[in-house]
């Protein structure tokens, strides 16, 4: 199979793990686009599938769909995205994504510890938290966010 070849939504569907009705929502969010056959139905280009891997892929990573459609907007439609494209894409992403590997891992780090969330309840946070100066630092986990 060449990778401009088109395939059905049921093959989109199973080489994707993704529901048909998912492929369609994302087709009406413009994520994808298909090519309507005489008897109308959906055929996609089969380099779709890295399109909704990646969109798969994105949302795990706590991307919304807002970030996901301006990122994928970059794409060239009608043909098989190449490996420039795709840089373009992760160049775009890498510095939110490094922020969000930050995040994770301070809170990781963090939970067996005091999160700064002012709670005072813990023996510990005499400790990590003695009279709530994290409160100094505004509402929420200040240990984690800040």
């Amino acid at each position: 199979m060449h990778r401009n070849d088109l395939i059905p939504i049921g093959t989109l569907s199973r080489r994707t793990g993704l529901a048909v009705s998912a492929i369609r929502y994302y087709e009406d969010r413009g994520l994808v686009t298909s090519i309507r056959t005489n008897g109308n139905q959906r055929r996609f280009l089969r380099s779709d599938i890295r399109r909704l891997s990646f969109i798969q892929i994105a949302q795990k990573l706590g991307l919304g769909l807002v970030e996901i459609e301006r990122e994928l907007a970059t794409l060239p439609q009608g043909r098989t995205p190449n490996i420039m494209d795709w840089q373009k894409i992760s160049r775009s992403l890498r510095k939110d994504i490094d922020s969000r590997i930050q995040l994770l891992t301070r809170t990781r780090n963090k939970l067996d510890e005091c999160i700064g969330c002012g709670c005072l309840s813990l023996d510990r946070c005499a400790l990590y938290n003695k009279e709530d100066r994290a409160a100094a630092g505004g509402p929420g986990p200040r240990f984690v966010l800040d």
